[in-house]
């Protein structure tokens, strides 16, 4: 039973108690704290002393309670939206940046910060103790500590704006998914598409309002959400109806009230304005001012490393299907577009391995998919995982909750999973969030270890007539994704907030325990242990496995170019684009395909209106990030393919020595120090090509 008091945001401590959280909660309570926080912050300023305990220990107590109750708003945006909900959090953000700009610009904290780096005690402090006094100094002065008068005004106003702005912007991105829909009427406009989508288009029709709607008779509703979209342009045979799909999807965004490419232009000129008013010449040094990669030189010349060796191969690629296409009878074969590129991709990749995406769908249902991921992270850190639903408050019925015990049986760390779509109310993609971190705690002269819990938020297929979900390959890749991303929040074995987990963890790295879970979806063991038929219980056929393996390069050189697209993108907007000059985002994205992309963006495509990640998450001028850790987390896999596979003894060791180092010492250490310690080396990019099926060129050897 949760006990709560008066407004729940308030409770300030345990699991968010979600069924008693209202809309109007959120803007008394998030204002009775922050009038608290600001009494504390002046009481604190007035007698900080240079020591752990009178720093450090403190400042940890007040931002605790602040994630705490501002963590559970921000979260319920990302999977409960509503009007009621946006207008309070919209009424609040602008005091809670006020109050953030103020405890990060405190004078008497940096200077007892620096003074505490300086003093007899420093010697003391543990690695991790050093690493976030340092990382409190350097965040301090990226938050303008050292501006004064009217330059820390501005620079304040800044932050406030461009807070509003990621928000304007994510909200019209969900309400420009939702606006769209497409209902089919004719058998012709479901031909091609797999039963499983026309089961869930009826699903969606019905929710829409059409209570007669159904799978064999419809009428059928596409959306603009992923697991109606993606397989829609991969199956449907109208080809008029996946031109005006796809159209929709590249222009979410982009008109009328919900348009935002005023905000990208706002966006990109007040983040410049902020780096030079730190004394950075464009916004991207100031983003990597905070990261692994040294500057941008060495992330272009990653990023073009890669380039040079997927853009030849993705070349091919789209020739190679063009022909295929041709074979079929495919008046557009000459001419694909844009819109026909995944429909064929599909068709070909049927034929040349034998089998589609959808015939796998049956043999990955969710709870056997669980079973399969949980059997892995036994396998590899002798961890068990239980579920421990109706044990834990929840904001959605189809929420679960699961516990992670150690060897011994003990308890270590919980886990919420909310797997399923919905598109009226939850953001897309996929992410993992903080909902409690470790920390020691001290509670009636005790103190314990607080143990973490993560948010595990997915939008995969939800079940349909009856059935469990049943997983697209590219689902159960994306879960294992996320889940990796938990494991590092969940098996820290730091007690101190500012680096426990994924804390004080550098942008640029912490990808790579999310990217390495990937590469396990392939290796036979885990797949085999997890794909079995959701009605008879049989394993994955042999030849399916081997098709699966075949196919996994499939396209790789499009998908990896792809990638690069963003990435040279995001940097140029944030390095070299000047705003009101020649050139306009759209224009220097263009121009960036040139290299980027074999099949050029249409002129009326608006996919940075969409582009959620650099407007409105945390990857401006770092999407590059998950190139960067994807090197980092192809590498970490290969030790375990160098140890042996199907050697248990090997790949058991191995996982310890990885659950030791990148799993532990989350932020304790910098990344570069954390990989060495489990490779013993530095990074190399042979694996993430030689995984991807493309050879590189190497311009670092080439560049000495």
């Amino acid at each position: 039973m949760t006990i709560v008091t008066e407004n729940p945001l308030l409770v300030g401590k345990g699991l968010p108690p979600f069924e008693a959280i209202k809309s109007e909660h959120v803007v008394p309570g998030i204002r009775q704290l922050l009038a608290e926080l600001e009494a504390e912050l002046t009481s604190l300023e007035g007698q900080v002393t240079p020591t752990w305990s009178g720093l450090v220990e403190p400042l940890d107590y007040l931002g605790e309670r602040l994630q705490w109750s501002w963590g559970i708003v921000a979260h319920l945006m990302g999977v409960k939206n509503s009007p009621e909900l946006r207008q309070a959090y919209e009424t609040v953000q602008p005091e809670l940046v006020q109050f953030s700009n103020r405890l990060n610009q405190s004078q008497s904290l940096y200077q007892a910060f620096k003074a505490l780096r300086q003093g007899e005690v420093w010697e003391s402090l543990e690695p991790a103790q050093q690493r976030i006094v340092e990382a409190a100094i350097r965040d301090a002065e990226l938050s303008g500590v050292g501006l004064v008068g009217e330059e820390r005004e501005r620079f304040n106003t800044i932050q406030l704006e461009l807070a509003e702005l990621a928000t304007k912007f994510s909200n019209h991105v969900l309400d420009a998914t939702k606006a769209f829909s497409v209902t089919l009427t004719s058998k012709e406009e479901v031909d091609g598409l797999p039963p499983s989508l026309i089961s869930l288009a009826a699903q969606a029709a019905r929710a829409a309002g059409e209570e007669g709607a159904t799978a064999e008779n419809g009428p059928w509703r596409i959306t603009l959400d992923y697991p109606s979209y993606i397989p829609f342009m991969q199956h449907s045979t109208c080809r008029d109806l996946r031109e005006k799909l796809y159209k929709a999807f590249v222009n979410r965004g982009s008109s009328g009230e919900l348009d935002n490419a005023p905000l990208i232009e706002r966006i990109l000129e007040l983040r410049q304005q902020k780096a030079q008013l730190l004394d950075f010449e464009s916004y991207a040094q100031l983003s990597l001012a905070s990261k692994m990669a040294p500057n941008v030189e060495a992330v272009e010349l990653l990023l073009e490393e890669l380039r040079r060796a997927s853009y030849e191969a993705a070349a091919e690629e789209l020739e190679e299907l063009k022909v295929f296409a041709a074979r079929k009878g495919a008046e557009e074969a000459s001419d694909l577009k844009h819109w026909d590129i995944s429909f064929w991709a599909e068709r070909q990749r049927e034929e040349k391995f034998a089998f589609s995406a959808e015939e796998l769908r049956p043999y990955f249902p969710l709870p056997q998919v669980l079973e399969g991921l949980f059997a892995l992270v036994k396998r590899l850190f002798g961890v068990t995982v239980t579920a421990a639903s109706g044990t834990a408050p929840i904001w959605h019925k189809d929420v679960r909750y699961f516990q992670i015990a150690d060897e011994t049986g003990e308890p270590i760390a919980y886990f919420y999973l909310d797997s399923y779509s919905r598109p009226a109310e939850k953001r897309g993609g996929a992410w993992m969030a903080d909902c409690l971190g470790r920390a020691k705690v001290t509670e009636a002269g005790t103190t314990k270890i607080r143990l973490p819990v993560a948010y595990l938020n997915c939008n995969q297929t939800p079940p349909v007539d009856g059935k469990p979900s049943l997983m697209t390959f590219g689902e159960v890749e994306t879960l294992f994704h996320e889940f990796g991303h938990g494991l590092q929040h969940m098996l820290t074995k730091v007690d101190y907030p500012g680096a426990a987990g994924i804390n004080n963890v550098e942008w640029d790295a912490v990808e790579l325990p999310s990217q390495f879970m990937e590469n396990w979806c392939y290796e036979r063991a885990t797949l085999m242990g997890m794909a079995k038929h959701y009605e008879t219980g049989e394993p994955l056929p042999e030849h399916y496995y081997q098709k699966l393996l075949a196919a996994r390069n499939y396209m790789s050189g499009s998908g990896m170019l792809r990638q690069l697209h963003f990435s040279f993108t995001d940097m140029e907007l944030h390095h070299r684009y000047q705003s009101h000059g020649e050139e306009t985002p759209a224009d220097v994205r263009n121009r960036i395909a040139k290299n980027t992309t074999i099949l050029p963006p249409l002129p009326e495509d608006n996919f940075l209106c969409a582009f959620g990640h650099i407007f409105a998450g945390g990857y401006a001028a770092g999407y590059y990030s998950y190139k960067w850790a994807e090197v980092l987390s192809a590498d970490a896999f290969a030790a375990f393919e160098e140890a042996g596979l199907d050697n248990e003894k090997a790949v058991a060791a191995t996982g310890k020595r990885y659950q030791d180092t990148v799993l532990a010492l989350g932020g304790s250490l910098a990344p570069m120090e954390v990989f060495k310690a489990f490779r013993g080396r530095e990074p190399s990019t042979e694996p993430l090509l030689r995984h991807n099926g493309l050879v590189a060129t190497s311009l670092r050897k080439n560049q000495k």
